[in-house]
């Protein structure tokens, strides 16, 4: 079976300094910190802070500048020029991916769950993948379940060629240390940080840099009640052992990745208008602000609290 390669031909010429490139995008370092006065925490005395790492750069938004930049960084040392990686139909990472490509001259290809949606008219996701130069592969769900098997990803190789695989999510060990920067971004700045989660990757690295007293919960926005193994694994892969204090708050995913309710469209609509914020994203952001919101209402946080929620784009 065939396996990527990290070295360039002969006669090639060397690939572009990483740094260089990407400091050439431009990121907004630190992410900027606002406070939002929404009485529905006031009134419990506590505060509510607002973390933009939406605003980090147009493209490559919040958790997914973290966790890639990284591993962007070892694909432009190592002249690597293809990426592989795994999603959904509306998978976030997947879109940030195709879009590092294009920023970078690297091709990408997207692995993508639901062999049924082969053929169909994309949904705005996926266009948005395929117009920034992503070559979409769609697979049955039973493969899908494979994505961590090295035999059926050398499969893969054969298909498509050498390529870098990144996981699902972008979580791998060298994300949890990128994401690590958002905690220390934080240090002093609240006692309570709370991030969406999909894989535990980012929720990871942002316990493992927060301050001792400060904690990070994380909001499931998936059904199954894998997140803390995850993290767990992820830390120990990232830093050989846990680090933080954290936690995993699974009540609020609103029956699974990418799914809705009433209720959440109508607090989604309400805070953006309250706050003058963009629309909320869905899949990710509106359900952290949502669990926040119902959390402060149940008196989760002891009043003098100071809650920042990421938001991640």
């Amino acid at each position: 079976m065939s396996s990527a390669t990290s070295g360039r031909s002969p006669g090639t010429p060397p690939p572009p300094d990483p740094g260089a490139a990407l400091d050439a995008l431009a990121p907004r370092l630190p992410s900027p910190l606002t406070e939002v006065a929404d009485e529905r925490f006031t009134r419990r005395g506590v505060r509510l802070l607002l973390k933009r790492d939406d605003l980090i750069h147009p493209d490559l938004v919040g958790n997914k500048w973290r966790k890639l930049v990284p591993t962007l960084r070892t694909a432009l040392r190592d002249g690597r020029r293809t990426l592989l990686t795994f999603g959904g139909a509306y998978s976030n990472h997947l879109r940030a991916t195709a879009a590092a490509g294009r920023l970078l001259g690297l091709s990408t290809i997207g692995v993508v769950r639901g062999e049924e949606l082969a053929g169909r008219p994309l949904n705005e996701s996926l266009a948005r993948c395929a117009a920034d130069g992503m070559r979409l592969h769609f697979v049955t769900r039973a493969e899908y379940r494979r994505r961590n098997d090295p035999e059926w990803t050398d499969r893969l190789r054969d298909l498509f060629g050498p390529f870098l695989l990144i996981p699902e999510g972008g979580s791998n060990a060298a994300a949890v240390r990128g994401a690590a920067g958002l905690g220390r971004e934080l240090r002093g700045a609240a006692d309570v940080v709370a991030v969406a989660c999909g894989t535990g990757g980012t929720l990871a690295g942002l316990a493992a840099g927060l301050a001792d007293g400060q904690r990070a919960v994380g909001f499931a926005v998936l059904r199954g009640g894998f997140l803390p193994g995850e993290v767990e694994r992820l830390q120990r892969a990232a830093f050989g052992g846990l680090r933080g204090s954290w936690t995993v708050e699974d009540r609020f995913h609103c029956g699974g990745f990418a799914r809705t309710t009433p209720g959440l469209e109508s607090f989604a609509r309400d805070f953006a208008d309250r706050h003058g914020l963009p629309d909320l994203d869905r899949v990710y952001v509106a359900k952290t602000l949502y669990g926040l919101t119902v959390l402060a209402g149940e008196g989760a946080f002891p009043p003098g609290t100071s809650v920042a929620a990421v938001v991640t784009g």
